[in-house]
């Protein structure tokens, strides 16, 4: 089991003691509440005593000192564990205070997060100091560490130094290391890798992996390298697969693989008897998708699907919380836990009426109570970008014979451009357009033509991307050069120029790849954008992560990568950036 920072001083443990004894009152009482006991997989009536942020009885009995405690009568009530996103990447337009105080208030209270974003945005010793403050929050924040960057950057030594990455590693906050998108560098003799696996291990974490597709020989090696966990499935035959190698295993409802329902169809079909090893993620969905809410909405849908009500709350936090070990601090309801908790009108509704976290009530009678804390992330380097340098149109040559096809919304195929791409404007009449990713700090390019993303689009431009370079789209280069200039004045985002205008902008305020805005307007701003696109072309229905997924080896088969095209199945740079 990981060390673990102990949260309560000895003398807020004696007046724990005292409130017990009935020396001292409780701060709240939940009266005839019926509570989910995960332990006993029981629904059981009883009184609840909390004392600040803790849980310190659960029973029959009610407390003789009530002076100014506050006395809620739950009858009818339901209460369980606030819900647990166990797989939350909380920078995709959004951040994590915006993304925790919108979902909280239908009961998601704790993300366990990924901090890739921390790592190639955020100044290394500032980005510990984020995590320590994000604690400050009423709402719970954990962390993975990761061990590679999903795409191929230059000197990715000196963002993974051995001491960074065992600070990371020994944080109280990092439950894990992974996600592993770079296993097959494992695979094929990554000792360095493994060597951070071993160290995860010996500090008592987990490990999760990345294996979408993945074979039964992949997923038996990946057991052996000492992987705990797996989201990637996408059939039921790759859950129950996962199960019987004693993976834990994540049932997947997210913006870009809405597949719960179908994942719980087909291990019901398989026979599965027992969900005690699966949980539930939303896999770091677009903004659109969480507007009412996150995992009440897996619960909701396991429920329509006959999973048992009991097994439906279990995977939303107690089989996360034992999963991570954490479940002596969150994900029950039990004495000694944080009073961490959602109030239900009844078992077959998850959206709750009010939700608790640390002891607060953060939600109550369906009304948001009033959150004071604010978040400087100046102090933390986050702030908009100073581009100390100009775009010109001797940076947009196109002479590329390799360009990149999109199959869907993610998938990038290799294919030949035939069209005439040194001219400065390119026909509306078919659907290849100019791209190029630029390096934020204007060091180097890479030029090449993409196919499928629109027939109409004249001028884009944005810094939301994997690596936080710079991504320019378009048909007409006069307007390209527009796009990144109004972007380059906003301090990094996302800009759409047409004949001469700016049709739309988000300013990403946060070093260019995500907003300090309300997740509310930022759900806004993104719905704008995919409409604006499908207007002008774009056939998909998620141009978000295909802007972050442009240079991300772990899918296929091709990137533009700040090393250059990148073929993923090959391993190779096929055409090398250059240098401005």
């Amino acid at each position: 089991m990981p060390e673990q920072k102990f949260l309560w001083k000895n003398s807020q443990i004696r007046k724990q003691i005292d409130v017990l004894s009935n020396k001292l009152s409780s701060t709240t009482i939940l009266k005839n509440v019926t509570y989910l006991n995960s332990y006993l997989r029981q629904w059981i009536k009883a009184n609840i005593w909390i004392y600040d942020d803790r849980i310190v009885y659960v029973g029959d009995n009610l407390p003789e000192q009530t002076t100014e405690t506050e006395v809620i009568d739950c009858s009818a009530k339901v209460v369980v564990p606030g819900y647990i996103e166990p797989h939350a990447h909380p920078f995709q337009l959004y951040n994590p205070h915006t993304l925790a105080k919108y979902v909280s208030q239908t009961g998601t209270t704790t993300l366990i997060s990924d901090n890739l974003f921390l790592l190639l945005r955020c100044n290394k010793k500032k980005a510990l100091t984020f995590i320590d403050d994000m604690d400050k929050l009423p709402y719970h924040f954990y962390w993975w560490a990761r061990f590679d960057l999903q795409t191929e950057v230059h000197s990715e030594e000196k963002i993974f130094s051995h001491d960074f990455v065992k600070k990371w590693l020994e944080h109280h906050s990092v439950l894990q290391g992974g996600e592993l998108t770079g296993w097959p560098k494992l695979r094929d003799g990554d000792d360095w890798i493994l060597y951070w696996l071993q160290e995860t291990k010996r500090k008592g974490k987990r490990l999760e992996g990345h294996f979408p597709g993945a074979s039964e020989n992949t997923l038996t090696k990946m057991k052996l390298f000492g992987v705990d966990s797996d989201h990637e499935s996408m059939t039921g035959k790759d859950v129950m697969n996962r199960l019987k190698m004693g993976y834990t295993a994540a049932l997947r409802q997210s913006s870009i693989r809405p597949d719960l329902s179908k994942l719980i169809k087909e291990v019901q079909d398989e026979g599965l008897t027992t969900y005690d090893h699966l949980y539930y993620t939303t896999d770091g969905a677009n903004p659109d998708f969480y507007e009412k809410g996150m995992i009440n909405r897996c619960i909701e849908i396991a429920l329509d699907s006959n999973v048992p009500a009991i097994d439906a709350y279990n995977m939303a936090a107690f089989n996360v919380a034992k999963y991570y070990q954490i479940e002596d601090r969150i994900g029950v309801i039990a004495p000694g836990r944080v009073a961490t908790l959602n109030i239900l009108e009844s078992i077959d509704r998850p959206d709750p009426i009010a939700v608790m976290t640390k002891g607060k009530w953060i939600m109550q009678d369906g009304i948001p109570q009033q959150e004071d804390h604010e978040v400087d992330w100046n102090q933390y380097g986050l702030e908009p970008v100073d581009f100390k340098w100009d775009l010109t149109m001797d940076d947009l040559q196109f002479s590329m014979p390799l360009g990149m096809k999109m199959r869907n919304a993610v998938i990038m195929e290799p294919y030949s451009v035939t069209i005439d791409s040194s001219a400065n404007d390119l026909s509306e009449k078919h659907d290849e357009s100019f791209l190029a990713l630029i390096d934020r700090n204007g060091e180097w390019r890479i030029n090449t033509v993409i196919k499928g993303f629109a027939n109409h689009v004249q001028g884009f431009a944005s810094s939301y991307s994997t690596t936080g370079d710079i991504i320019i789209i378009g048909k007409q280069k006069t307007e390209m050069l527009a796009a990144f200039e109004r972007m380059k004045e906003m301090g990094g985002g996302i800009v759409l120029t047409e004949n001469n205008e700016v049709i739309f902008e988000m300013p990403l305020q946060l070093n260019g790849g995500a907003s300090n805005e309300e997740l509310t307007h930022v759900i806004d701003k993104q719905a704008k954008l995919t409409s604006l696109l499908q207007e002008r072309g774009y056939s998909f229905d998620d141009p978000i992560h295909s802007l972050l997924f442009l240079s991300s080896t772990h899918l296929p088969y091709i990137r533009i990568t700040p090393r250059g095209i990148f073929d993923v199945m090959k391993k190779t740079v096929l055409f090398p950036s250059i240098m401005r």
